[in-house]
């Protein structure tokens, strides 16, 4: 993360003994990313976070997966509402596409999460609907529709619903931050950067488990590059008591996102949100359309020669795609080796529109995304054919 927090009970340095009430010393733990040279922060526990007392390995079901590659090569068009319902929004992912990466989930869910630590890499879940809560180490975050949360490497976590919720959960194989070209070179957002430091949302204050939670052993399940192990921790991971730093879940809702407008139409990067190792997320949101008197305000046909385009459609009206099957829950994969744009018969009607209402989410990746399962479960298969009706 690009600025400093410090929650909760800290001492005045960094290292030196900080005692319990009862005259112990609480246990440093130093979570950096790169080696520790790059961002990090120092968590306060009340037990040793090294104390563990059983590690068993897990089935790993993505062993089972078969994702495919995007053959015979098509644009396609995946309806997530037609996916099945239930369980958690971990072990309830359903994969779309994926590559080495990044893997790129729907999830409609109704359960709490186990704890869970995913030490591949960053994640960062959009919430489509509901309401749901963010527990970790660190905090609580709530979180609602629009949000993106996003969750760093190695942090021990659960995710408690509630009621229904449906998001897109993107797990990376590294680190996922903002743009480097928004930020100073002190890690400050710059005013030209469509969101900053007040839009982002961190937990506030300790989230401790209390009583006989506190001591009871404690299962966390952890993935690594190598499957699932199920680790047990003598005490309850949720005993920190303060920490600074900055590293950290936060949350940024995409009404927050500032969208940046030019005269005609501008190309994707000025939606970038985020930024992870082979690929980008982009945020489509409500906006004034291009002001030029005679601008063609929807989207060129367009083939970025680098990249597959993954686009979740959240909210609003989607002009350039009328006819073409998209709704809300959509998802397209437009891949590179083929070239997309408004449907037939857009460009006509959008002419003179002066606003648009659509949301959307889309990740852009720069190795070629496989098709998992659930794409598979619920494609269109007319899609690549509305071009030509």
């Amino acid at each position: 993360m690009p600025h400093y927090r410090a929650v909760g009970e800290l001492p005045r340095k960094r290292h030196i003994v900080f005692r319990r009430p009862d005259g112990g010393i609480y246990a440093e733990e130093l979570m950096g990313e790169e080696g520790f040279s790059s961002d990090s922060s120092l968590l306060y526990h009340r037990n040793l976070p090294t104390a563990i007392v059983k590690s068993e390995p897990l089935p790993d079901p993505r062993a089972a997966e078969s994702a495919e590659p995007n053959l015979p090569l098509a644009p396609r068009h995946f309806r997530t509402g037609d996916l099945p319902a239930g369980g958690d929004l971990v072990a309830g992912r359903r994969l779309l596409a994926g590559n080495g990466d990044v893997r790129l989930s729907f999830a409609a869910v109704d359960r709490p999460s186990e704890l869970y630590r995913n030490s591949v890499g960053d994640e960062t879940v959009y919430v489509q609907s509901g309401s749901i809560r963010l527990e970790s180490s660190y905090g609580a975050i709530d979180a609602g529709a629009g949000d993106y949360v996003c969750v760093p490497t190695g942090t021990i976590h659960r995710w408690v619903p509630r009621g229904p919720v449906t998001a897109l959960v993107i797990e990376a194989s590294g680190h996922i931050r903002p743009p480097r070209r928004y930020l100073s070179q002190y890690g400050q957002f710059l005013e030209h950067a469509p969101y900053c430091e007040r839009d982002l949302r961190a937990p506030a204050e300790p989230l401790l488990a209390e009583g006989a939670e506190a001591d009871a052993p404690t299962p966390v399940v952890v993935r690594t590059r190598g499957g699932l192990t199920r680790m047990t921790f003598a005490h309850h991971p949720f005993d920190v008591v303060g920490w600074d730093g900055c590293l950290y879940p936060y949350a940024l809702n995409i009404a927050d996102f500032e969208p940046i407008v030019k005269k005609t139409h501008a190309p994707p990067p000025v939606h970038q949100t985020f930024e992870g190792p082979g690929f980008v997320v982009c945020s489509f949101c409500p906006r004034p359309l291009d002001f030029h008197p005679e601008a063609v305000p929807i989207p060129y046909n367009h083939h970025n020669v680098d990249s597959d385009e993954f686009m979740y459609y959240v909210g609003g009206d989607y002009a350039a795609r009328k006819g073409s099957g998209i709704g809300i829950g959509s998802v397209s994969l437009h891949p590179a080796g083929f070239t997309h744009g408004p449907q037939p018969g857009a460009v006509e009607a959008a002419l003179g529109a002066e606003r648009t209402s659509e949301t959307a989410v889309m990740v852009d990746t720069f190795r070629p995304l496989d098709l998992g399962p659930a794409a598979r479960a619920c494609e269109d298969p007319g899609y690549a054919w509305t071009w030509a009706r």
